[in-house]
């Protein structure tokens, strides 16, 4: 995804007053977003796709191993999280106009991270959850939690705050994917609902998701896209950008570019577009990503992505796909035996960290909304219960 940023460089200058995608594998693609299926690998994933029919729901269909991702997609979600430099101190800006183009560059920089070729994260099982923390150079710090609070649908709940540096992210993603004949699709409903508590006046910033798109599953190389359009609103400051994701083959110009127009209620003040200047260049500072602490998988505890997935994640690295194929199996009934045993009791599952407010999911905790010492202790006992 590198290219979406180097290659489309943008900027936001004075304006001058959901793409349909088409199913071509794009020429000229960047080689961390291709993959090349060796002939045992090309066999299966023919079997599994003589299964499908076109439109079909993927939601309940199990996918070959060595298309897997070695981490859960709870602990993915942290990539939007790997730049908070770009945010951190967006308060400090007296004009609306350039506290939202902080989080789009916030928003944007989240993308230039995966893994190499076509590539999906673990699907977490319900209770599923995912923890951090974030040590920053300037001795603050940010936590993070992210749960699986629906199965069927899907729903990933998730939730990060640095009280020092007042910035809170509140959010959920409901993939959809649907087999669409030499690609997958998948849907990206959901939003992330940011925060600068510094500036408690401007409200949420709400920001969607681009559509994913695999291509070349039958024929040609693998392609990961990104398509359509996600919209990035703060409704108090009546600021809107519809930020368009365009893939070659259809469009012209570069792969993975970008284009974006930016409104204050119905004026349109400003646009996107090819140029030398950038938002985020991530060959220049895309090494500079946040590290995140997590708890050695021994001291985790069993439902925690690491440890739940982490037979697996060896025999992927190993690149033992019948091993692999064994552990995702074994975590997988696991789980259907859960469900089982619940039904039978007449139980609800219940998430341990999030709750259904509004028609959206919120944390369980009384959000801080001050830098203090009791605030960041507040956070930590909540995500870090003590015994």
């Amino acid at each position: 995804m590198m290219g979406l940023f180097s290659q489309a460089g943008s900027q936001l200058r004075r304006a001058r007053g959901s793409s349909v995608v088409d199913d071509r594998a794009p020429e000229d693609t960047e080689p961390d977003d291709t993959s090349i299926l060796d002939e045992n690998e090309g066999s299966i994933i023919t079997a599994l796709i003589s299964q499908l029919r076109v439109g079909m729901d993927l939601s309940k269909v199990t996918f070959p191993t060595f298309v897997l991702e070695p981490r859960s997609m709870l602990e993915r979600i942290t990539d939007f999280m790997s730049h908070p430099d770009l945010i951190f101190g967006a308060e400090n800006y007296s004009d609306p106009e350039e506290r939202f183009i902080r989080i789009l560059q916030y928003y944007l920089a989240g993308w230039h991270i995966k893994p190499k070729g076509v590539k999906k994260p673990y699907n977490p099982v319900l209770g599923e959850f995912f923890r951090c923390r974030y040590d920053y150079a300037n001795g603050t710090r940010g936590y993070y939690v992210a749960e699986q609070v629906s199965h069927h649908p899907p729903i990933s709940a998730f939730f990060y705050i640095s009280p020092a540096n007042r910035v809170c992210i509140v959010g959920e993603l409901r993939p959809k994917s649907k087999f669409l004949g030499n690609s997958v699709s998948t849907t990206m409903e959901g939003e992330n609902r940011i925060a600068l508590m510094g500036i408690p006046e401007d409200g949420e910033y709400v920001v969607t998701m681009p559509n994913m798109y695999a291509r070349g599953i039958l024929f040609g190389k693998m392609v990961l896209e990104l398509g359509d359009t996600c919209i990035v609103k703060n409704e108090r400051r009546g600021l809107t950008c519809d930020l368009e994701f365009k893939t070659k083959g259809f469009f012209s110009g570069t792969y993975n570019a970008i284009a974006g127009r930016v409104r204050k209620g119905s004026t349109e003040i400003g646009e996107f577009k090819n140029s030398r200047s950038v938002l985020f260049d991530a060959t220049k500072d895309g090494q500079n990503i946040a590290p995140k602490y997590v708890a050695p998988e021994e001291e985790q505890e069993p439902y925690e992505s690491r440890r739940l997935w982490h037979r697996l994640t060896l025999a992927i690295e190993a690149r033992d796909m019948e091993a692999a194929t064994e552990a995702k199996s074994a975590v997988e009934d696991a789980q259907r035996e859960l469900r089982r045993r619940r039904e039978e009791r007449g139980e609800k599952f219940v998430p341990r960290f999030f709750e259904l407010r509004g028609g959206r999911w919120e944390p369980k905790l009384s959000i801080p909304t001050d830098a203090s010492s009791y605030a960041i202790e507040t956070v930590e006992n909540w995500i870090w219960p003590r015994a």
